[in-house]
């Protein structure tokens, strides 16, 4: 398995050579596992509930209260003017917020209600449940019409900050205290960003001066209506741009949207149109293994343009120079592909080195939510969906391996209101890698216990509350539907398929023709006095895998060097561990290294078990739909009894540990010394490995043996790439 990076490649551990000489490898079971919603019945303390947004909800009641409406004016007049997701858009985010070792969940909420801070028990009772401490935390922003969230180490002092957006009003940064309170630091952070409709936000450290940077993306102006999901040019009115801050220190972001290169899309500049764009998702990863962080922007289509030349609907692309300038290279890319993209998550699918990504759509009623393969020259294929053959319509995305088999696998949700009908096709999209890194996907019906067709589920987050090694779900919905008129998708919307999904894809229907003739009428559900009954407030779902079908685990908690090391890495002294034995000695001075952040955001994990392939898991600050996953990398053993992990870090330094064995979760720090560098000997590089370790040492990020082990495992790695 050779990960490539520039103009170079080279293989980790064995796996190459018993993959060329076609060697047998232990197994590596798919699925035997299954998720158990505790937050049901409002279960485990959860008790959440997504309030409406009023305004909106307001406009989409008069909108059915009013009908029947004629038919040739419903769907150009009726519909466009309606309100865009009137019960708003919720985000999840899960995180340990107070340090206590165990994962928290954030969730996002409506004018008039807290946004939940679900601070998990298990910990202090042994058991998975939960008390929800948003408003008593700092962090209910009970008068915010909150979307979606992101989180990150801002200050890098080794808590986690949130950032909370809003839908036509400023975002909020919230400083962690460190006392299991935050602090509303947005109007001296810069960070607000005025009054845009914005959904998604990603941290990363864009221009490598190991302070986290965040990027927003913006929809359009004006949820009142829909106009921009219909208008077809010659312009395009209510486009906002995206955003992008850059952290300047001491919890002060500076708006460089515009000199970064990001805030123009590159097909919108000419004469008449905005340079924005119709952005429901974005995310940072280092796609290209390069050492800095890139952008991708999930564009929406809306009406096809009677210019073909404007097509919106993109997964755009933003290569990071390393300096935090980035150039358009979405067509390059191969990802200049007309879609309603939603949400978007990161992996390695075929176990080939390269990052790909799952990318969610309209599915049934457009284009399928699908994976895209890295083509391994900083680009990207569509492989199709093969025998799934149409896939449902999605939001928020994470990419897992579910059933630690070693390889990774995808889970989305979503549902949508489109006021003729609700779409209900999703009901939990778990797609199973079939067999080993196959990159060809099977529907697992079984492993969701509960059906989720009804819950109109926007963000996804993943990550393991229960700390049994299996990654577990969170889900949020904006509202419920309570069912009336259920009818199926294929056969009314689009024949049938022959899909898994097609026995399962239904849809609420809300309008007919039948009580007006040549008019359409709300069918729905209405009150004792006939008015039109809103659906049921939208919840939030806690799945925790069983777990137990035989495979092992290794998670890895990375922690970065800003504020513990000193920025650089060199060494006053030779080999300077007296239990080592070796008395290497060499010049001290290794060159400049970056400092990177705290989190650890925007390195690479790339783990191997013992006679297995290569997984890869990219650290985002914020990714799927609205959401954010644990910053944990958890990764799937099989059959192995243990494997090697390597991280490429922001700055492109890359450390190795060996002999990684099941169930351990381990922390790696940031050493800033490349195994894979160029050193004037291995004194050098060993002195470099030393001072940094002592440190976290003296720090307490580190114990005396996880010390001995990291430096025996870099020394090995030294000497396996250089030869020596």
């Amino acid at each position: 398995m050779h990960h490539k990076r520039r103009g170079e490649s080279f293989t980790i551990g064995a796996l190459g050579v018993l993959m060329t000489l076609g060697l047998a490898v232990g197994a590596f079971a798919d699925g035997g596992v299954t998720f158990t919603d505790v937050a049901d019945g409002d279960g485990a303390g959860i008790t959440y509930r997504r309030v409406p947004s009023p305004d909106r909800l307001a406009l989409q009641q008069s909108v059915l209260a009013n009908s029947p409406y004629p038919i040739p004016i419903f769907f150009p007049q009726i519909r466009p003017n309606t309100p865009q997701k009137p019960r708003g858009a919720p985000g999840v985010a899960i995180l340990d917020y107070d340090g206590d070792g165990d994962l928290d969940i954030y969730v996002t909420n409506g004018p008039g209600a807290d946004n939940s801070l679900y601070q998990n028990q298990l910990v202090e009772t042994g058991s998975v449940t939960f008390i929800d401490r948003g408003a008593s935390a700092g962090v209910g922003a009970f008068d915010q019409d909150s979307s979606g969230v992101c989180f990150g180490d801002i200050d890098n002092d080794g808590d986690e900050d949130l950032y909370v957006l809003g839908t036509g009003e400023p975002g909020r940064l919230f400083e962690n205290q460190g006392d299991g309170t935050f602090l509303d630091v947005t109007a001296t952070a810069g960070v607000g960003g005025g009054d845009r409709h914005s959904v998604g936000c990603s941290f990363a450290d864009f221009d490598g001066d190991g302070l986290l940077d965040v990027v927003v993306g913006n929809t359009y102006d004006g949820w009142e209506h829909r106009l921009p999901t219909f208008i077809s040019g010659p312009t395009y009115p209510f486009m906002e741009h995206n955003q992008l801050f850059r952290n300047t220190g001491g919890n002060v972001f500076e708006d460089v949207s515009a000199a970064s290169g990001i805030e123009n899309v590159s097909n919108m500049g000419f004469p008449g149109l905005s340079g924005g764009a119709y952005t429901w998702a974005i995310a940072a990863a280092d796609y290209d293994l390069d050492g800095d962080a890139d952008i991708f922007s999930l564009d929406n289509q809306g009406g096809a343009p009677l210019d073909p030349t404007q097509n919106r609907g993109a997964i755009r692309l933003y290569q990071n120079d390393g300096t935090g300038h980035f150039v358009e290279v979405t067509a390059a890319a191969g990802l200049n592909v007309l879609g309603a993209w939603m949400g978007i998550d990161f992996g390695d699918f075929n176990c080939d080195g390269g990052i790909d990504f799952f990318a969610t759509d309209l599915g049934y009623l457009f284009n399928n939510s699908r994976w895209w393969l890295s083509d391994g020259n900083g680009g990207f294929v569509d492989p199709g969906v093969g025998a799934l053959a149409r896939t449902p319509f999605g939001w928020g995305v994470s990419v897992i391996d579910y059933d630690n088999d070693a390889d990774a696998d995808v889970i989305y949700h979503g549902g949508v209101d489109l006021l003729f009908f609700t779409m209900a096709d999703n009901p939990g999209a778990l797609l199973q890698n079939k067999g080993l890194c196959s990159a060809d996907f099977d529907y697992d019906a079984g492993a969701l216990l509960k059906d989720h067709r009804f819950r109109q589920v926007e963000g996804v987050a993943a990550g393991d509350l229960d700390g049994n090694g299996f990654e577990d779900i969170v889900s949020v919905s904006s509202h419920d539907v309570a069912p009336l008129f259920v009818l199926p998708v294929p056969g009314f919307i689009t024949p049938p398929t022959g899909s898994p999904f097609d026995p399962i894809a239904v849809f609420e229907l809300n309008f007919s023709t039948r009580p007006v003739p040549g008019n359409f009428t709300y069918i729905g559900r209405r009150d004792a006095d006939g008015n039109p009954l809103p659906q049921p407030n939208g919840t939030l779902s806690v799945e925790l895998n069983s777990g137990g079908n035989g495979n092992g685990w290794v998670a890895f908690d990375l922690v970065g060097s800003a504020g513990i090391l000193d920025g650089d890495s060199d060494s006053d002294s030779g080999d300077s561990d007296s239990d080592s034995g070796d008395s290497d000695s060499g010049d001290s001075d290794s060159g400049n290294v970056r400092v990177v952040n705290r989190d650890g955001i925007g390195a690479v994990v790339f783990f191997t078990p013992d006679g297995g392939p290569t997984s890869i898991r990219p650290i985002t600050g914020g990714s799927s739909y609205a959401s954010q996953d644990s910053l944990t990398a958890n990764f799937g053993l099989g059959s192995a009894a243990a494997g090697t992990v390597e991280v490429l870090w922001p700055g492109g330094v890359r450390n190795r540990l060996y002999d990684v064995a099941s169930e351990e979760t381990v922390v790696l720090p940031h050493i800033p010394c490349s195994f894979d560098g160029v050193w004037k000997n291995r004194g050098q590089y060993n002195n470099c490995v030393q001072k940094a370790l002592d440190e976290y040492e003296d720090e307490g990020i580190i114990d005396g043996d996880e010390r001995k082990r990291l430096r025996d495992s870099a020394r090995r790695a030294f000497d396996e790439f250089q030869g020596s």
